[in-house]
C-alpha cells in the first residue's frame, strides 16, 4: 500500500513542479526592497505575492506593507512589478479593505512608478509616465466582476509593467492602537489572450460652482464619442458630501438610454450596467451630478480638499482587442442644449439610510487632478472674458518686418519675453530635386546652411535681437519654444528634432537619426512640428510628410507612445492624417490640436492618451490647412492654403472660439498678398504673426477693438472706458442703472459724425490750398530760371528732402533691417537662393495652370547686401 502511495505521489509532485514552472512568475518576480509582509502578523494576506493558479493563470496579491498613517487624509502609494515579461490580462479583482480604516483605493497601471521605495506619500505622484486607472474601491464596495472574455491588458509592448496601489486613509481615529494596515487588492491574471479588452472612461466636471444655501445645483458633462464601438458593463459614481445623485446616459438620435444612476453616499463600487449599452461613433455620453449647497456659507468649487466637491462618473467598457483604448476622459459639456430633455429621474435623489453616511468624507483625488481642475476653471473664465470682447484683426501696416530679407520662412514662435523668433531656410530651398522616392535627401553635398537660420526679432520694430543656427540645419521646418525658452525645431532633410538652448552652441537633445528616414520608434520621416507640454515636459512630434502619426516622448526623449494612421480612401476618419503639419498644445484643456494639412481640418486629442476628442472643419478652410496656434483664453488661430483651380476659398487667417470651433474673424494682409502662408503664432493681446514660405515674408497683424466697455463703480460714480483705436476715458454720474447699450450706440454715432466732419473739413481745406501751391510752384520755377547757381543748389536740397520723405512713406528708410547683410558675409552666398524656383513634394502650392502638386517660389531677388560683421 505504501509503495502504491509513493508511486502516485511522485508523479503528482513532478506534475505540480512542471505546472508551476510552465509559467511560474516566481522566478522573475522582483520584490520591492523589504518584504514588509513578514514584519507584521496583522497582515492577513498571503506570504507569497504571486500564486500560481494553473498552467496559464496566476494571482497577484497587492497589499500595503504594514503601514500606520500619522494624520487624516493621508494618501500612501506602493508599487508591484508585473511578475512576467510577456503580455497578460487582469480578469478579476478582489478587494481587501474596510471603510473603518480606508476611505478609498485606486489601482493604476503604468511603466514607471514615482518612487522605488516600499511605499511613499502619493503627493510625490503615482507614476512618472502616463497611468491608467484599472480599479477603484470605496466604502465597503463589493468585488468588480469582468464579463467572460474581457480583461485589462498589461505587460508586453503596450501594457503597463507596474501596478501602483493608492490608498486614501480618511479618518485615522481607527489607528489609535498603532496597528499596521495591509489593505489592498488581489488580481487574477491570465496569459490567455482575451478577445475583448477592458478600459475606463472618466466623465468629470471641472467648472461647477455650488452657491451657499442653494437647494439644487446641476453639474452637467457631455462629449461626442468619436471612436470605435465600445460596450459598457459597469459604472461608478463619486462626489463629496454635497452630492445627492449621479446619473449617466448614452444619447443617440435624441433618445436617452440609462447607463447607471446611484447615490454617491452609498458604497462607491462599480455597479453592473443592468441592461447592455453599446456606444457607437457620434453618440453622446452625458452625465449629471445633483448637489445641494444647503448648510454651506460660502461657494463650493470643484477641487481636492475636504471642503471642495467632485463630480465623477466612471464607466468600465470593453472593445475589440484590435481597436482597444485603455483610458478615455470627458471634462466638458459639449452639448448643453440636450440637457433640456434629460429624464426627470436624474434629479430625483436615491434614498440612503443614515448609517451609510456616518463616515467622514476626506478629500478625494481619484486622478490627483486638483491642479488641473483649477487650471480648467481659470481657462474657462479667461475664455469668457476674451470672447466677450468685440474686436477685428488687421495688418499693422507700419511694421517694418515685412521688408526683411529672408529665406523661405518655415516656422514662427514667441519666446517667454514675447520676442518674435523666425526659423527660415537662408539660401536653401525645397524643390523637386531635394528628395528621392524613398525620402532620402539628395543635396547633402551642399552641407548645412551656412547662415543663421534662427532670428530673434523685436516684435515692435523688427530689429534683430539675436541670431543662431548657423551650420546646423539642411532644411528647416517646424519651430516651437518651451516655457524655459528652449527652441525646439524640426529638419525635414535630416529627419530629426532638435532642442536648442538660447546660449548653447550645441543641441541639448536630438531625436531621430541624421539623414535616415524611417517609421519606427527611433526614426522620423520628414517631421513637421514639435510641441512641449509646459506641465509634464512631454514632447510631441508630428511625423510628418511620409509618416502619418503623432509621437509622444518623455522630457528626456524616451519613446512613450504614438497614434495616427494614413488617411484611407473616402472620408478621412478620426485619427487619420494626410500630412500632420502643425501642432498647437492647449495646456488649459489638456489637449493637442493638429493641423491635418491635406485633409483641410484640425483634429484635437487628449494629451495623456492620444484619444480623439473632436474635429474642427469649415468649408472656408478649403482643401488645405497649414498651421494652427492657440492663445490662452480660448482663441484658436489657423491659416489655410491657396485654393485649387476653380475653387473660391481664399487664403486667409481664421480666428476661432476654441470651445465651439466657431469662426469669429478672418483677415488678410493689406501690403503684398499671401502666397503660401506656412505658420502662424499669436500672443494674448491678439497680436498675430504669419510667415510665408513662398513670399519669404513675415506679416504682423494687430487687434483693433471696436468698442470695449469696462465699468468701475465707486461712491455712486461709474467710469466708462471706450476704446476706439486709442482709449477715450469719460467719467459720468450714475444717474440711470439701465443698460448702457443706447449710450454705446449714441457714442458710436457721435464718433462717426465727428470723423465725417473732420474728413469734410480736411477735404475742403486741401482743395483751397492746391491753387496756392501751384502758383508758388510757378513763381519758384521763374526764380530758378533767373538764378541758375542758387537754383541748382536749391534743387539738390529739394530732391534730397523729397527722397527722404518718399523713403519713409514707402517704409524703406535707413532704419530698416536688411538680413541680406547676414548672408553676404558667409561663404557660398549668392542671389540664386532668392530667385524663382520650381519645387514640389514639400510645402505644396497648387499650380493654377495644371492643378498638379508643385511649388513656385515667388519672392523677388533682394538688392545686393551690404557687408555686415554679424
Amino acid at each position: 500500500m505504501a509503495g502504491l502511495v509513493n508511486n502516485l505521489l511522485i508523479p503528482y509532485l513532478v506534475f505540480q513542479n512542471i505546472c508551476l514552472g510552465f509559467r511560474s512568475p516566481l522566478p522573475v518576480f522582483k520584490r520591492y526592497k523589504d518584504t514588509t509582509r513578514s514584519l507584521s502578523s496583522e497582515c492577513l494576506g498571503s506570504d507569497r505575492p504571486v500564486i500560481s493558479l494553473g498552467l496559464s493563470d496566476f494571482a497577484l496579491d497587492i497589499r500595503m506593507p504594514g503601514v500606520t498613517p500619522k494624520q487624516s487624509d493621508t494618501y500612501l502609494c506602493m508599487s508591484v512589478p508585473l511578475p512576467v515579461d510577456d503580455e497578460a490580462y487582469v480578469v478579476d479583482f478582489k478587494p481587501h479593505a474596510s471603510m473603518d480604516t480606508v476611505h478609498h483605493m485606486l489601482l493604476f497601471g503604468c511603466n514607471e512608478p514615482s518612487s522605488s521605495e516600499n511605499y511613499w506619500d502619493c503627493d510625490e505622484g503615482t507614476c512618472k509616465d502616463k497611468s491608467n486607472i484599472l480599479y477603484a474601491w470605496a466604502r465597503n464596495a463589493p468585488p468588480t466582476r469582468l464579463p467572460k472574455g474581457v480583461g485589462f491588458r498589461v505587460g508586453g509592448e503596450t501594457g503597463g509593467r507596474f501596478f501602483v496601489l493608492q490608498v486614501h486613509y480618511g479618518d485615522i481615529s481607527a489607528f489609535r492602537d498603532k496597528h499596521k494596515d495591509c489593505s489592498g487588492v488581489t488580481l487574477h491574471l491570465t496569459h490567455q489572450k482575451q478577445p475583448l479588452i477592458a478600459g475606463m472612461y472618466l466623465m468629470m466636471s471641472v467648472n461647477t460652482v455650488i452657491p451657499p444655501g442653494e437647494k439644487v445645483v446641476d453639474a452637467d458633462i457631455a462629449c461626442h464619442y468619436k471612436r470605435f464601438p465600445m460596450h459598457l458593463f459597469a459604472y461608478r459614481v463619486h462626489t463629496h458630501r454635497l452630492g445627492k445623485v449621479v446619473s449617466g446616459y448614452r444619447v443617440r438620435n435624441g433618445q436617452w438610454t440609462l447607463i447607471g444612476r446611484q447615490s454617491p453616499q452609498l458604497p462607491q463600487a462599480f455597479y453592473p450596467v443592468e441592461h447592455p449599452v453599446d456606444v457607437s461613433y457620434d453618440d453622446i455620453l452625458a452625465a449629471r451630478c445633483v448637489f445641494s449647497g444647503e448648510g454651506r456659507t460660502t461657494e463650493t468649487h470643484i477641487g481636492g480638499t475636504a471642503n471642495d466637491e467632485m463630480c465623477n462618473f466612471y464607466i468600465m467598457y470593453y472593445m475589440e482587442a484590435k481597436h482597444a483604448v485603455s483610458y478615455m476622459t470627458c471634462t466638458q459639456n459639449a452639448s448643453p442644449e440636450i440637457f433640456r430633455n434629460i429624464p426627470q429621474e436624474a434629479n430625483i435623489p436615491v434614498p440612503v439610510k443614515s448609517d451609510m453616511v456616518k463616515m467622514t468624507h476626506g478629500h478625494h483625488e481619484e486622478t490627483k487632478d486638483a491642479d488641473k481642475s483649477s487650471l480648467l476653471q481659470q481657462a474657462k473664465k479667461e475664455e469668457e472674458e476674451i470672447l466677450d470682447q468685440d474686436f477685428h484683426i488687421e495688418e499693422a501696416v507700419e511694421w517694418p518686418g515685412l521688408d526683411l530679407k529672408l529665406g523661405q520662412v518655415s516656422g514662427l514662435a514667441l519666446d517667454p519675453e514675447n520676442k518674435l523668433v523666425v526659423f527660415h531656410r537662408g539660401d536653401r530651398v525645397w524643390d523637386e530635386n531635394s528628395f528621392d522616392s524613398k525620402f532620402v535627401y539628395q543635396q547633402r553635398g551642399l552641407g548645412p546652411i551656412e547662415q543663421n537660420t534662427i532670428l530673434v526679432l523685436n516684435p515692435s520694430n523688427a530689429k534683430l535681437h539675436r541670431s543662431m543656427g548657423k551650420s546646423l540645419f539642411y532644411l528647416p521646418h517646424g519651430l516651437s519654444i518651451d516655457k524655459n525658452g528652449n527652441y525646439w525645431v524640426t529638419d525635414v532633410a535630416l529627419h530629426q528634432v532638435f532642442k536648442l538652448g538660447v546660449d548653447d552652441k550645441e543641441p541639448l537633445l536630438i531625436l531621430g537619426v541624421a539623414l535616415q528616414p524611417g517609421s519606427d520608434k527611433n526614426h522620423f520621416c520628414q517631421p513637421t512640428d514639435v510641441a512641449v507640454d509646459p506641465i509634464t515636459g512631454s514632447i510631441y512630434v508630428s511625423d510628418g510628410y511620409c509618416n502619418s502619426r503623432i509621437i509622444q516622448f518623455s522630457p528626456n526623449g524616451l519613446y512613450m507612445m504614438q497614434w495616427g494612421e494614413e488617411t484611407s480612401l473616402g472620408t478621412a476618419r478620426p485619427g487619420q492624417f494626410h500630412i500632420p503639419h502643425s501642432l498647437a498644445l492647449i495646456p488649459d484643456f489638456s489637449q493637442l490640436c493638429v493641423a491635418d494639412r491635406e485633409n483641410g481640418r484640425i483634429q484635437c486629442f487628449r494629451l495623456e492618451t492620444g484619444e480623439f476628442i473632436r474635429e474642427i472643419k469649415h468649408k472656408s478652410f478649403g482643401r488645405e490647412l497649414f498651421a494652427v496656434s492657440y492663445v490662452p483664453g480660448g482663441l484658436l488661430f489657423a491659416v489655410n492654403g491657396m485654393p485649387y483651380p476653380g475653387e473660391a476659398e481664399p487664403v486667409q487667417v481664421f480666428v476661432m472660439n476654441f470651445s465651439t470651433g466657431e469662426i469669429i474673424d478672418t483677415f488678410i494682409p493689406l501690403r503684398k498678398s499671401f502666397e503660401m502662408p506656412h505658420d502662424v503664432v499669436a500672443s494674448e493681446d491678439k497680436t498675430v504673426f504669419v510667415g510665408d514660405v513662398h513670399a519669404r515674408a513675415v506679416w504682423k497683424f494687430a487687434s483693433t477693438e471696436k468698442m470695449e466697455h469696462r465699468s468701475v463703480k465707486k461712491a455712486g460714480i461709474e467710469v466708462q472706458e471706450i476704446k476706439e483705436s486709442e482709449t477715450i476715458v469719460e467719467a459720468r454720474l450714475k444717474n440711470n442703472p439701465e443698460s448702457t447699450d443706447p449710450l454705446k450706440k449714441q457714442e458710436k454715432q457721435h464718433l462717426v459724425r465727428q470723423a465725417s466732419t473732420g474728413v469734410s473739413f480736411v477735404l475742403i481745406t486741401t482743395l483751397l490750398i492746391i491753387p496756392v501751391v501751384v502758383l508758388l510752384a510757378i513763381l519758384v520755377f521763374i526764380r530758378w530760371r533767373k538764378t541758375t547757381v542758387y537754383g541748382a543748389d536749391g534743387e539738390h536740397k529739394l530732391d534730397s528732402s523729397s527722397g527722404r520723405i518718399l523713403g519713409r512713406l514707402r517704409g524703406k528708410g535707413g532704419g530698416g533691417l536688411n538680413l541680406g547683410n547676414f548672408f553676404a558675409s558667409h561663404k557660398g552666398y549668392s542671389r540664386k537662393g532668392f530667385d524663382r524656383l520650381s519645387t514640389e513634394g514639400s510645402d505644396q502650392e497648387k499650380d493654377e495652370d495644371d492643378g498638379t502638386d508643385s511649388e513656385e517660389e515667388c519672392s523677388a531677388p533682394p538688392p545686393p547686401p551690404a557687408p555686415s560683421s554679424s
